[in-house]
């Protein structure tokens, strides 16, 4: 059994964006080595998240009005007794997850024909991070 571990960093523009991040989770899987396995990839943030899906512009809107409309930024979450001002970055976080695996197989990611890998940020414009462990023979 072999592993590799290696961390993404983000600092977004925005305050929610999605970032495709297949080709980098794809690098990572290819320098392992590893043939036969899965791959981790998790936000360490919990406003933050990590998801499976086409990277078709639309369905990205999509997602992000459905997140909004079902956790939206508003000033009266209890949360925000404690001075944040993110109530609504943690619930999205909620909705989305935090990570995903995905199986490894001759050596690459085994994806379906539309899928890819997203960050999923959610209370941006700080630096965060995200891990890849790519774990197998």
């Amino acid at each position: 059994m072999k592993s590799k571990t290696e961390y993404l960093w983000f600092n977004t523009r925005t305050h929610r964006e999605y970032i495709n991040i297949t080709g980098d989770v794809a690098r990572i899987v290819s320098e392992s080595g590893i043939r036969e396995g899965m791959a981790l990839v998790a936000a360490m943030h919990i406003t933050a998240g990590v998801y499976i899906n086409d990277a078709e512009d639309g369905l990205i809107e999509d997602i992000d009005e459905w997140l909004e409309k079902l956790a939206p930024f508003r000033n009266d979450y209890r949360h925000h007794r404690t001075g944040e001002t993110n109530g609504d970055s943690h619930l999205k976080n909620l909705l989305v997850g935090h990570q995903v695996i995905v199986p490894v197989t001759n050596g690459a990611l085994d994806l379906g024909p539309w899928q890819q890998v997203y960050y999923a940020e959610f209370d941006g414009r700080r630096r965060k991070r995200l891990i890849i462990k790519v774990i197998g023979e």
